[in-house]
């Protein structure tokens, strides 16, 4: 298993589940075409971009390249690489038809392909020393740490949302994946704590 430190956003599904047998990280979908109108997840993209880097990793058609240039357009360049495959002519075996250009996407790619995409995207590749072990956010965590159930709760969750750049509409059960994607436990409580100093909550 290859450990990196950026997260992956891919097209779909099937994407995520050939990735996610080689690549140790947080691997988002766009869900095809759906990221042209989901305002919360450019948010959170923007946000993970700005924490620990993004990497663009989708089909080498008209369509991937339209999905990418949203991303690029949406987010800049900061903080955001780009992973190409190879446009390799194709079918994948879950399919019936051929696809619209006859190439194979992401999730039919070899792992030594995916690995040389990466690699050659700029990835940062870890080593198992700098892996930290990390404790996932629960609920209980956010009801802990006042951001949910509480007297103060709905202030504090837009506060920390304005932090983030995220929706103000965002629920505290949405906000728990986003949180685990950014933050440890610690990170958090200390974040949570700057923001209580300066709100006087």
């Amino acid at each position: 298993m290859i450990h990196i430190k950026e997260a992956i956003v891919v097209e779909g599904k099937y994407d995520k589940n050939t990735l996610s047998q080689l690549v140790d990280t947080l691997i988002i979908e766009t869900r095809g075409f759906a990221i042209f109108k989901d305002k919360e997840k450019i948010a959170m993209l923007r946000s993970l971009a700005d924490k620990r880097g993004i990497i663009v990793l989708t089909d080498s058609d008209g369509a991937g390249l339209l999905i990418r240039n949203h991303i690029k357009s949406a987010l800049g360049t900061d903080n955001v690489k780009h992973a190409y495959i190879p446009p390799i002519h194709g079918k994948e075996k879950r399919k019936k038809h051929w696809g619209k250009e006859e190439r194979l996407g992401v999730e039919g790619m070899t792992q030594e392909v995916l690995v040389f995409a990466l690699r050659r995207s700029g990835a940062t590749f870890l080593s198992e020393e700098e892996i930290l072990p990390k404790a996932e956010l629960t609920k209980t965590d956010l009801f802990v740490l006042g951001l949910s159930g509480g007297e103060n709760s709905a202030t504090l969750r837009k506060a920390l949302l304005e932090k983030l750049h995220l929706p103000e509409y965002i629920t505290a059960n949405s906000l728990l994946p986003i949180l685990n994607a950014l933050y440890t436990k610690e990170e958090l409580l200390s974040e949570i704590e700057t923001i209580k100093n300066r709100e006087a909550l």
